[in-house]
């Protein structure tokens, strides 16, 4: 049964994250408490299916504030498939030079701020776009993909560099490079990919270790609560005291 063949690769990657990337995944938790503890912010980033990982972290029941999501609208929403917005117009500018410095125009950053990028293959130019900018501002680069399955892949960019190459810190997702993970009887390409599980492991393994450092820390966090619990008087008081956070914070950026 095929559907039986996903899972056991579901959890062998999960299973293989725990086994190695335990150590990278505290040393980007740290990077990114140093931030949110300031004051500072964790500006996520990814484009197309890389983009999941970043609008399931904040805003969200559990998340809390410190994480600013940067998706940039062409480069998800692609759901008509053709026609406006669609694939052949996300393929031509997450591989566009020049793009990405753009989308960093649109922001202000501080040197003490860290930014989160999610890339399966780490060889298209927006990304290493964001990545060179948030470099030369100072911030700390972290990285989240296929790093391994990614090694001796060539790069679009024009410094020669692969995202996996530029990052202060990787965190290896342990997807296979072809993402899909199923073969089909009588078809040349897999189905049932596994780099959007990946990536969503990675961000909650990587959020709680944020927070448990943080509040070892004594630092006050501002999570977003359930507003659907029965008898949970004050969910909507302290979910507007998350907002009013985010606002005040933003209003920087």
């Amino acid at each position: 049964m095929l559907a039986l063949e996903w899972l056991a690769n579901a959890r062998g990657i999960m299973q293989k994250i725990e086994n190695t990337q335990l150590e990278n995944i505290r040393k980007a938790a740290l990077a990114m408490a140093d931030s949110i503890g300031s004051n500072h912010w964790v500006h996520t980033f990814g484009c197309g299916h890389a983009t999941i990982p970043v609008e399931e972290m904040y805003p969200r029941i559990g998340g809390f504030v410190g994480f600013h999501p940067i998706v940039e609208l062409p480069m998800t929403f692609f759901t008509g498939i053709t026609g406006q917005m669609g694939i052949h117009q996300f393929l031509f500018l997450e591989r566009a030079e020049g793009y990405g410095n753009a989308i960093m125009k649109s922001y202000n950053f501080s040197d003490r701020d860290c930014i989160w990028i999610f890339s399966h293959t780490g060889i298209n130019n927006v990304n290493i776009d964001v990545a060179l900018k948030a470099k030369e501002l100072g911030m700390k680069v972290i990285v989240y993909g296929s790093a391994a399955e990614a090694k001796g892949k060539t790069t679009r960019h024009p410094s020669g560099k692969t995202l996996f190459e530029l990052a202060d810190i990787v965190v290896d997702s342990c997807v296979p490079v072809v993402d899909a993970s199923v073969p089909l009887k009588n078809h040349q390409d897999k189905v049932g990919p596994v780099s959007t599980l990946a990536f969503v492991t990675l961000v909650w393994m990587t959020i709680t270790t944020v927070a448990e450092i943080l509040a070892d820390r004594g630092v006050k966090l501002y999570i977003h609560p359930s507003h659907n619990v029965p008898g949970d008087t004050t969910a909507h008081e302290r979910l507007d005291a998350c907002l009013a956070e985010y606002k005040k914070r933003v209003a920087t950026i």
